[in-house]
Order: C-alpha cells, then sequence, then structure tokens
C-alpha cells in the first residue's frame, strides 16, 4: 500500500511538478539573519487572501446597484447567517492591511533592502501600496448610505482638481454630475472586477522578485551558513498570522461596522469624513485652500509617491546594519509624526456627531415607523416596568402573557379597562392598576395594538433620544399641526423626511423662532432646554422620507 502511493506521488510530482516545487519553496535558503521583523510580508498576503475570501462572500448576497445595494447589505447584516461576521471581517480587514503593508515598506526601508538589486520589488511593492489604498477608495461607495455617498463627493471633487487631466479623471468616474448609477457601477467595477486580478500579477511579481533575489541579509552576515525558509521562519510567519488573526476576528465581532441612513444626495447638511487612513489628506486640504488646493490634492501626494518609488535610486549607498541608519530611521520618525499629527487634527476638528446620525442601520429600524403616540407608549412600558412581567421579544416564560398580537386578543376597550382594574377585568390577576393619566394610557395602549412578532422589538431598541424626543412632540401637541408616519394634522407640513429638506441648526432656529424662518407661520416658539432641543431635534431627523406605505 505504501509502494503504491508512493509511486503515485511520483508519478503525479512528474506531471504536475507540484512536489518538487512545493518542496523548494518551503527548503529555500534564507540568511541566518532572517527572524521576525521579516513575517509582515506574509501577514500582508493572508490579509489579501482573506479580504478576497470575505469580498467573495459579501458578493454573493449584494445587489450592486444605487439602492439595491443599501437594501441587499442591510439584508446581509440582518437575515444572512454570518453576514455580519463577513462584512466585519472585510471592513476591519482592509484597515489591518493597510496597518501592515505600511510596517512592511518601513521595515523594508529601515533595513535598506530596497537597495540593488532589489530596486524592482521595493518599486512594485509601493505601487502594491497605492492598489491597497485604491481599494479603499473605491470600496467606499458600495454600502450606498450617506457616509459612503458624501465621501465619494470629496472624492471625485479632488479628482477634478488636477490640473489639465481633472475633466478626463471625472468622466472616467462618471461624476461630472452627481453621484448616481454609472458612478456605482464604475467604482464597482474596478473594486471587483479591475483591481483583485491587478493584485494578483503584482504579488505574484512581487514574490517572484523576492525569490530571485533572496531575502537581504544584515550586512556581515553573507558569509554566515544560511538556514531553510522551513521550519523556522515558516513557524514565525505562521504565528504572526495567527496573531494578525485573532486580532482581526475580535474586532469583527466586538466593533460593530456602522450603517448609516441610505445615500440622501439632497441631504447638503452632512459633514463626510474619509477613513481613517486618509484623514491626514482631509487636514492637508484645510491648509492650502482656493488657488492653492491643487498643491495639496495633487502636488505633494504625487511628490510622496515619487519619492518612494524613486527612494532606491536615490540611495546608492553601502548597505549598513539598522542601527546605522539614523537618518532612514529619522525620516521614518519625522513621517510618522507628520502623518499622525494631521490624522489628530482632523480628528480634534471633526465635528460632534448628533444622535440621529450616529443610529446603526444595520440593526432593528422599526420603532422609526411608530407614530409619536405609539413612541411615547414605549417612554411609559419602560417607565412601568412592564417588561417584568411580559415578554415582547424572546421566549423565556414571565407572570404576564406575552403582548405580541394583542390587538388579536382584546380590543381597545378591554385594556384600557385592564389598566385601570385588572383584578375586576382579569379575576386572579397580580397586575396593579397603571398609575397613569389617561393620555398616558391611551399612549400606552396605542403601543400595544401596534406590537407585533415582527416589530416587538421596538420596546428594546428605539433609543433613549427617541422616546424623549417623542415625548416632548406630544406634550407640546406637535402632532395638531404636523404628520409623522402617517398620524396628525395637516396644517403644517408633513415631518417625514425633514433631514433631507432642512439642517439642524435651521430646524433649532425655528423652534425657537418660527416667524423669523418661517414669516406669517402660526407655529409658537418653543422653550426647550438644551438637552430637549436635542432630543426633539434627532427624534425628527431620524424620522424615514415616507411613512410606511405610503
Amino acid at each position: 500500500m505504501r509502494k503504491t502511493f508512493g509511486e503515485f506521488i511520483e508519478a503525479f510530482d512528474n506531471r504536475t511538478g507540484l512536489r518538487t516545487g512545493l518542496r523548494m519553496f518551503l527548503y529555500e535558503d534564507i540568511p541566518a539573519s532572517s527572524g521576525w521583523h521579516q513575517v509582515f510580508g506574509s501577514v500582508a498576503l493572508f490579509l489579501i487572501l482573506t479580504q478576497f475570501f470575505t469580498g467573495a462572500m459579501l458578493a454573493f448576497n449584494y445587489a450592486p446597484t444605487p439602492g439595491d445595494a443599501y437594501s441587499s447589505l442591510r439584508y446581509i447584516l440582518t437575515e444572512v447567517t454570518a453576514g455580519r461576521l463577513m462584512r466585519g471581517l472585510h471592513h476591519w480587514g482592509a484597515s489591518m492591511l493597510i496597518v501592515i503593508v505600511v510596517l512592511h515598506m518601513v521595515q523594508v526601508f529601515l533595513w535598506g533592502a530596497y537597495k540593488k538589486p532589489r530596486e524592482g520589488t521595493w518599486v512594485v511593492g509601493v505601487i502594491l501600496l497605492l492598489v491597497t489604498l485604491a481599494y479603499g477608495l473605491t470600496g467606499y461607495l458600495l454600502p450606498w448610505d450617506n457616509r459612503a455617498y458624501w465621501g465619494t463627493v470629496v472624492t471625485t471633487q479632488i479628482g477634478a482638481t488636477v490640473p489639465v487631466m481633472g475633466p478626463y479623471v471625472s468622466r472616467l468616474l462618471a461624476s461630472t454630475g452627481d453621484i448616481g448609477v454609472v458612478t456605482f457601477a464604475r467604482f464597482y467595477g474596478l473594486h471587483v472586477l479591475l483591481l483583485p486580478p491587478t493584485t494578483m500579477m503584482l504579488i505574484l511579481l512581487h514574490i517572484y522578485l523576492v525569490r530571485r533575489h533572496g531575502v537581504a541579509p544584515v550586512p556581515g552576515d553573507e558569509a554566515r551558513p544560511k538556514k531553510s525558509f522551513f521550519p523556522e521562519q515558516v513557524f514565525k510567519d505562521t504565528v504572526a498570522v495567527f496573531l494578525a488573526f485573532a486580532i482581526l476576528f475580535v474586532m469583527a465581532i466586538a466593533v460593530r461596522v456602522p450603517l448609516e441612513r441610505m445615500a440622501d444626495p439632497t441631504d447638503t447638511s452632512y459633514i463626510p469624513r474619509p477613513e481613517w487612513y486618509f484623514l491626514f489628506l482631509f487636514q492637508i486640504l484645510k491648509v492650502f485652500e482656493g488657488p492653492l488646493e491643487v498643491v495639496g490634492t495633487v502636488v505633494l501626494p504625487t511628490v510622496a509617491i515619487l519619492a518612494l518609488i524613486l527612494t532606491p535610486f536615490i540611495d546608492r549607498s553601502k548597505v549598513v546594519r539598522v542601527r546605522q541608519r539614523t537618518l532612514a530611521a529619522g525620516l521614518v520618525l519625522l513621517a510618522g509624526l507628520g502623518w499622525g499629527g494631521l490624522t489628530a487634527a482632523a480628528v480634534k476638528s471633526t465635528p460632534p456627531q448628533t444622535a440621529a446620525s450616529q443610529i446603526d442601520f444595520s440593526g432593528p429600524t422599526q420603532w422609526m415607523q411608530l407614530a409619536p403616540p405609539e413612541l411615547v407608549g414605549v417612554h411609559y412600558f419602560r417607565q412601568e416596568h412592564c417588561a417584568n412581567c411580559h415578554n415582547v421579544i424572546g421566549d423565556t416564560p414571565k407572570t404576564g402573557p406575552n403582548l405580541l398580537n394583542t390587538s388579536k386578543r382584546h380590543d381597545a376597550a378591554w385594556l384600557m379597562a385592564h389598566f385601570m382594574n385588572p383584578a375586576a377585568v382579569t379575576p386572579g390577576s397580580v397586575m396593579k392598576p397603571v398609575e397613569l393619566d389617561d393620555a398616558a394610557l391611551r399612549e400606552v395602549l396605542a403601543l400595544l395594538l401596534k406590537l407585533t412578532p415582527e416589530n416587538g422589538d421596538v420596546v428594546d431598541s428605539a433609543p433613549d433620544f427617541a422616546v424623549e424626543g417623542a415625548v416632548l412632540f406630544q406634550k407640546n401637541a406637535c402632532g395638531a399641526c404636523h404628520s409623522v408616519n402617517g398620524v396628525g394634522g395637516r396644517i403644517g407640513p408633513s415631518l417625514n423626511g425633514l433631514a433631507g429638506r432642512r439642517g439642524e441648526a435651521w430646524v433649532i432656529q425655528h423652534f425657537q423662532n418660527p416667524q423669523m424662518m418661517s414669516p406669517k407661520t402660526p407655529m409658537p416658539a418653543y422653550k426647550f432646554s438644551p438637552v430637549e432641543m436635542q432630543n426633539v431635534v434627532s427624534y425628527l431627523f431620524t424620522l424615514p422620507d415616507k411613512a410606511l406605505g405610503q
């Protein structure tokens, strides 16, 4: 049996060369000085393959058209098994990949491993870094939420500032007008169809050049006996890959990747921000404004890229040990301080997010479809601790009945009587009379009649600011003039879709001085406290564009 298997392996190797090739790969000679500082390349390769795998998993359920892209992503996050995990791995994997690629290039730069005859290896590495950043740019639009849309608007506007080539860049990205279907298709095509094969070809070329010229030894190490790549360096690379994936996996589970509201081209009040690794460039644009904008958008980035590419051709000095490369260490430190300082300044200057803008639309959002009285019912449901005795989600048995589909078992009159005197309506009930006024009881009643298995999580998922905002809305009888989700008066405009029509500052001023903002309006001024104002405005800005069913 063993002889037959050995003959099969020998025949297979004669025809494919895989066994011989694998042995050559694993037992390649590497310098004796090779060690932990050279694991970054293997980690980067692993992360790229992880990105390809998770991207493919997401693509199985992703619809690559505006609008449908957003809906399909929500479907992935809420319905598909492990969909949220796949997106987390893909999102945080992109950030980790950029970190590892940069660390890999820093290690090569500090050790001087870009020098003759490895100039080509370095240049290909720089191109791979740019391709990695291109993934971030092209993938940014694909969720099709507000953050993606307005961030891409800024990106395409920067591309349009390129001297001479600006109009052509805009036409290539189909961004001469609004960001729409064609722009989306081109970003998707670049991200999914063009960049992956380009990446694989560059990786194969990079690996070929590394194998051809070998791993750069420490000066003075050339005469020492070499060692095999396997098992020592393979072990170190495997440990590094394992640690990287462990960190990535924990981030994918523990740090939720938010999804904002669907892209709204009319929401001009939105303040776009790029991903963290582009914040430094965003901050540079604040320094170079007006006619000098092209310096920040084109000149400086181009100079930096050319400096990286030309590094091995400029530095022709003899290779020395890393501790003697003080100039290289100083340049890395200066670049790190510059990037860190600009990034920190960009973070510091970022306006604080409003409560409405922090809502994660990848989670339950059925509470947004509740009318104000129903949402106020959530307030009293929590205040009276109704969940201690009644289920609305979960199957754990409790003292009272499950409140889902209450409308199918009882009418409003029965429920009102039950609230006021439970023992009389339901003999043997241990429930105490609900000590709320009639208006509050009607709001609890409105909630209970609305609850179904599909929206039962509203009691837990509705954020406090929205609930308290709805309480103020009801308390001040705003519904007498304005409708929300199809409920309310028609004297004033419907408040659905307010976020797409007005900015928060305008709405706040309108509350404080309606006649100044809307002459001839009969609306009175409201003197809310700062917290109350923030709650009611944030609540209004979470309302969907249209009531359900309209």
